[in-house]
Parts: C-alpha cells; sequence; structure tokens
C-alpha cells in the first residue's frame, strides 16, 4: 500500500523538530502573507498538506481567514490541532479528501504539488478547481521548470512538471495564471484564479 503522506510520516520527529517549529518570519511565510492579504477578511481557505500548521496555516488564521487544514500524516495533524486549536484539520490524503464538503474562496499547497506523482498532480489539480468558488484564488509552489529531484526529508521522489505545463493544466479547468515569484528561498509560486463564469 501507498503511503498517503508520501513518505512524511515516517520523518515526522525530524520535521516537527525543524520546520513544523517554524515562526511566522520562516522562508515561505512573508509570500503567503502577502497573498493572503489580497483576499476578503473571512475568506474560506483551505491549506492542503498543511504539516504542524506552522508557519503557513498559521499565518493565513493571523491575517483573519476561515482556515481549514487538510494532511495525511496523523503526526502532523496531532501538531496541528496542538499549534491551532479550533482550526479544523483532517488526516486526509489530498488524493481522497471530501475537502470539508464545501467550496473556497482559496487554496494553498505550499511545498505538496511536487510530491505528487504526475497523474495525482493532474487530478489534484482538477479537484482544487472543483471546490474553489469562481474568482476563487490557489496559491501553490513547484519548480518554474520541469525536474525530477529526490525530496530533502524524505529521499523520494519529487517532480515538478514545470511551469507551462501548469499553465495548461490549470487553464484546462478554468484557472488563469494571474502571476508567478520566488520568495527568499527560491520557492517557485504559481498564483491562479479561477475564471468567473
Amino acid at each position: 500500500m501507498t503511503d498517503p503522506s508520501n513518505g512524511y510520516e515516517g520523518v515526522a520527529a525530524r520535521f516537527l523538530a525543524g520546520r513544523g517549529r517554524a515562526s511566522s518570519t520562516a522562508i515561505g511565510a512573508s509570500a503567503v502573507r502577502n497573498w493572503a492579504r489580497t483576499l476578503p477578511r473571512g475568506a474560506a481557505v483551505i491549506d492542503l498538506g498543511c504539516g504542524s500548521g506552522l508557519p503557513i496555516t498559521n499565518v493565513l488564521v493571523s491575517e483573519g481567514l476561515n482556515v481549514y487544514g487538510i494532511d495525511a500524516s496523523p503526526s502532523f495533524v496531532e501538531a496541528f490541532q496542538r499549534n491551532l486549536p479550533g482550526v479544523p484539520v483532517a488526516c486526509e490524503s489530498v488524493d481522497t479528501s471530501l475537502f470539508f464538503n464545501r467550496m473556497f474562496d482559496g487554496v494553498v499547497a505550499w511545498g505538496l504539488i511536487f510530491l505528487l506523482r504526475p497523474k495525482a498532480q493532474r487530478r489534484l489539480i482538477q479537484r482544487i478547481a472543483d471546490i474553489l468558488v469562481p474568482g476563487g484564488r490557489l496559491l501553490f509552489t513547484s519548480c518554474a521548470n520541469p525536474l525530477v529531484w529526490n525530496d530533502a526529508m524524505t529521499g523520494l521522489e519529487s517532480r515538478s512538471l514545470g511551469e507551462a505545463e501548469y499553465r495548461r493544466l490549470l487553464s484546462a479547468v478554468g484557472l488563469c495564471v494571474a502571476t508567478e515569484y520566488e520568495d527568499e528561498g527560491q520557492n517557485h509560486y504559481f498564483d491562479a484564479a479561477k475564471v468567473s463564469a
């Protein structure tokens, strides 16, 4: 059976001792904060692959958003519940999650997409489009160039489909990339919006 956490449950203690305790000034936090500020206060946002909730989910909450989290690692979900009590979180794989049976104004997938096999990435992009309201926003990270590498934490294969393919996939499901940028850690962001009907 495939590990739904893509190897992260097996390295949970090491992850939680590092990135899993990151502050609101850690790599990625500023970029996500700037994105969050473009959404109306109270907007419903789901953080896919939320980990311990630090720093990304915490930034979303601190910006006044109505946040939900999904992570397939039981250890991460337990840490999330300690760090952000009262914020809804589900221990589910993004492949099979019901996403709280609701629609969202925003979806964040920081450090997640490239952990998935190409077919699963394509399917997830479609699933994200299905839960975004018209005008809703998706923010995710992946390399701008097509690239295959081994994840630093798990040693498992990671794969970026590259900018051209991500743009094609997003367009096919009614999402348009508004902008791309990099943060201080050289993480590449795709900021896309669902075209209003």
